[in-house]
């Protein structure tokens, strides 16, 4: 078994092994991949179709690589959430999920947030978060200490998975949805007991949902937004399936049953990094666009309710109102 013949074996378009995926990802987590051969696995692996056998074996080799938060672990008394999308949706929609996770920490929930910098769109949540004065570089026992005071962390990816070095610039010159955008959200060190994410492709739901089941969560909502939106969207029906204690099963999501109007897509956009920061800061203020509003209270009310605060309605009604009053205790670690 050698990289050049399982290269082959994905320029034909054929599933690779578990063996034979356990071998490719571990050599390119060590470093041991060329750029062009790394670019050439990724590129395979999605001109194949990416399978449960790639995405399992991905996911392996990060955490065995990973670095961990000491003494956080989520209880029944104190879960611990991430709000995320897989990005690679090419809708350069303002940052939804991070201002979602911003909101929860506000009401007291601990939040780990796990993410990158932009690579497919147009701000990151690591370059909203540094745009708002959050720190990326923490060590595991800053981020424990800053879960513990601020209900806060965003672990930086390239920080608690060292091995990305080796990949980060490969997906960044191929600039378009990989395998790793799938993986993104199934990594976080901590392990979070309740978690939303977002699919940009609806096709790899179920795949994202059985691989989500092997990381022991206990509630969640994975799901492909309207529009081909890796968010829970005011337009369109948002459809995908709900984890509880290894069970999946599907649902659907419809914003105009629970009181939001029609937006489009058009409304949540925005034009760059600057633009994506500024905006940000308005919505947590509680003086955001509509549309964007409506947007944070959907997804804040799906993380509401994994957390058994209430109906679906219910949740979006305390949403709403959490969201409209802004941030009370002030963007964590400002000042």
């Amino acid at each position: 078994m050698t990289i050049p013949e399982i290269l082959e074996i994905l320029a034909q378009k054929k599933p690779l092994s578990d063996e034979q995926a356990d071998f490719m990802f571990e050599e390119l987590m060590t470093g041991n991949l060329s750029e062009a051969q790394a670019g050439a696995f990724l590129m395979g692996l999605r001109a194949k179709g990416e399978d449960s056998t790639d995405l399992a074996a991905g996911v392996r080799a990060c955490l065995a690589h990973a670095r961990t938060i000491p003494g956080i672990k989520a209880t029944p008394d104190n879960p611990i959430f991430d709000t995320v999308g897989t990005g690679g949706d090419g809708q350069h929609s303002f940052n939804n999920s991070t201002a979602v996770s911003l909101f929860l920490a506000d009401m007291g929930y601990t939040v780990a947030k796990h993410g990158n910098r932009a690579l497919s769109s147009s701000c990151g949540s690591a370059d909203a978060l540094e745009g708002l004065g959050i720190p990326l570089e923490q060590t595991p026992e800053e981020a424990r200490d800053g879960l513990e005071k601020y209900h806060f962390a965003f672990l930086f990816a390239p920080a608690y998975h060292p091995a990305f070095k080796f990949i980060m610039p490969v997906r960044k010159q191929l600039g378009i949805r990989t395998l790793f955008n799938f993986m993104g959200p199934l990594l976080n060190p901590v392990r979070p007991s309740h978690q939303l994410i977002g699919v940009g492709d609806p096709d790899r739901l179920f795949l994202m949902g059985e691989t989500l089941l092997l990381t022991g969560v206990k509630r969640a909502l994975i799901f492909a937004g309207g529009g081909g939106f890796d968010e829970l969207t005011t337009w369109g029906v948002n459809r995908g399936y709900v984890l509880t204690d290894g069970r999946m099963e599907k649902t659907v999501v419809d914003a105009a049953t629970l009181g939001f109007p029609r937006h489009s897509p058009d409304q949540v956009r925005v034009s760059g990094k600057e633009d994506a920061i500024a905006t940000l800061r308005t919505i947590l203020d509680g003086k955001g666009p509509e549309p964007m509003m409506d947007m944070v209270a959907l997804n804040l009310a799906g993380c509401l309710h994994l957390l058994d605060k209430g109906t679906m309605a219910e949740c979006a009604d305390i949403a709403r109102d959490v969201v409209h009053a802004g941030l009370t205790k002030g963007i964590p670690y400002a000042g």
